[in-house]
């Protein structure tokens, strides 16, 4: 039982799980976006995220192992207590269920997974530690929130007899265009978030930590602004939930600023990833999904418990 336990341990480490509630958001989120109910497509996209945020975790310390040996030797590979190859085979596995569980909701939705899953090996194999790390990251969130409107919007039971998707709003936008600001926005905060990382076992950057309160201070005065009328309990979820973002994001974000220690930087890229679960959740409020939105909302206290257990960095 002990070494049953060490190994759970370990492999909890490696794939970060309490960062793993910070996933279902984008698929539901994009879900909303598209004006269509949540269905079969979405539960497809939602599961295929999951299998490849894991996916990218698993990839991501197994590029990084040398590096880790020296700045975090306490991290499963590093510390042998995970072996490398079992990394790699359990980042190739998930990605592989994570594309099969996309081509069940239909060929668009498989191709926004292909692009997110080229993307995430792109990243944690070449592109990490360059200048085009955090806006590949950036663009992987963004990837992952339209696979959930693609994959609702594409399913059978959200087509119409001619074969096209239903619109949420007759004459606007089609469901999946209609989810790209949204998808912006993911992006734009993963983009901030990932530019402090860079950071996070030297420390020093206060460029960083300030831009991404800047970010923080953007977007939550763009999702506080109704996209659809929603009525009073709406508007007040909407506004409370952009608010909880800002608290969530901003507050650690302000503290690195003042002092880029590694800790503080730390607890900033920490904060910044929890922070996507209100933010998910005031874009879902904001486009008139309340259920959704509040859904989504209730994974934040579950995400913030578990990262006092297990690091999410």
């Amino acid at each position: 039982m002990p070494d049953l336990r060490v190994h759970t341990r370990a492999w909890t480490e490696l794939l970060r799980l309490p960062a793993l509630f910070t996933v279902p958001g984008d698929a539901l989120a994009g879900a909303a976006e598209t004006g269509l109910c949540p269905g079969r497509g979405t539960a497809l996209a939602l599961t295929s995220s999951l299998c490849l945020y894991e996916a990218g975790m698993a990839l991501n310390d197994w590029a990084d192992r040398a590096e880790d040996a020296v700045d975090r030797p306490h991290r499963p590979l590093p510390s042998g207590r995970v072996a490398p190859a079992a990394a790699l085979t359990a980042a190739a596995a998930l990605t592989a269920a994570g594309l099969a569980l996309a081509a069940r909701a239909g060929r668009p939705a498989l191709t926004v997974a292909t692009a997110l899953a080229g993307t995430v090996w792109a990243y944690d194999l070449s592109l990490k530690h360059t200048k085009a790390g955090p806006t590949a990251m950036a663009t992987a969130r963004a990837l992952d929130l339209l696979l959930g409107a693609t994959a609702t919007a594409t399913a059978p039971a959200n087509r119409t007899g001619d074969g096209t998707a239903a619109r949420g709003d007759l004459g606007g936008p089609g469901p999946v265009a209609s989810a790209l600001p949204a998808a912006l926005a993911v992006g734009a905060h993963t983009l901030a978030v990932t530019s402090v990382s860079r950071h996070e076992t030297q420390g020093g950057s206060t460029t960083a930590p300030l831009g991404a309160l800047a970010t923080a201070l953007a977007l939550s005065h763009a999702v506080a602004r109704p996209r659809r009328a929603v009525g009073s309990t709406g508007d007040l979820a909407r506004t409370g939930l952009a608010a909880a973002y800002l608290t969530t994001a901003g507050r650690p974000f302000l503290h690195a600023a003042l002092n880029p220690s590694p800790p503080l930087t730390q607890r900033a890229v920490s904060g910044g990833i929890r922070a996507l679960i209100p933010l998910q959740a005031a874009l879902a409020a904001r486009s008139g999904a309340l259920g959704t939105a509040l859904l989504t909302a209730a994974l934040a206290p579950a995400a913030r418990r578990f990262a006092r257990l297990v690091s999410v960095t």
